[in-house]
């Protein structure tokens, strides 16, 4: 019965190992993200692991899962003592599920699905605990907030990790 692993891979060689293992037939899955790079005043997707230097292979323990360690991009395969110590039953396959046809996985942004005004609360900072309200993001992914400070109405813009929905 076939069983998830995890491979650990060489730095920014996730490529490089998962082109390699499903060269000699192993079931391998790499999952992705697209994020948003800026380069010379250029915004472009770019595809990038969801665990780096990590990925996960499918196989029978009585395959010749040894051969994995020696394949061109991977370092070894997850292991306790000599054995490689499988994945949980359904964490890799709940992964799959969310991902597309691609591999990619859509990680979403938290706040996406709030509206205008949504109450947020500021987790860090010098306005920390402060509860204002949700106006937009901006063009650098940055929360704009509309807070009350010294009697009236000011916007706010701060990183995404320094809000919660209130």
């Amino acid at each position: 019965m076939k069983r998830w692993y995890v491979v650990n891979t060489q730095p920014r060689a996730e490529a490089v190992a998962l082109a390699n293992l499903r060269r000699q037939g192993f079931e391998a899955w790499l999952p992705r993200y697209r994020k948003l790079r800026r380069h010379a005043r250029k915004v472009e997707p770019v595809s990038m692991p969801l665990f780096p230097c990590y990925l996960f292979v499918a196989l029978d323990i009585d395959d010749r899962w040894r051969s994995i360690n020696g394949t061109i991009g991977c370092r070894k395969l997850v292991a306790l003592g000599d054995e490689p110590t499988p994945l949980a039953v359904g964490v890799v396959e709940a992964l799959q599920a969310e991902a597309d046809p691609e591999g990619f996985v859509d990680l979403g942004n938290p706040l996406a699905r709030l509206q205008q005004g949504a109450p947020l609360r500021i987790l860090h900072g010098p306005m920390a605990d402060l509860v204002g309200q949700f106006q937009r993001l901006d063009d650098a992914q940055r929360v704009v907030v509309l807070l009350d400070l010294l009697g009236r109405q000011v916007e706010v813009r701060m990183p995404l990790r320094a809000v919660e929905a209130a």
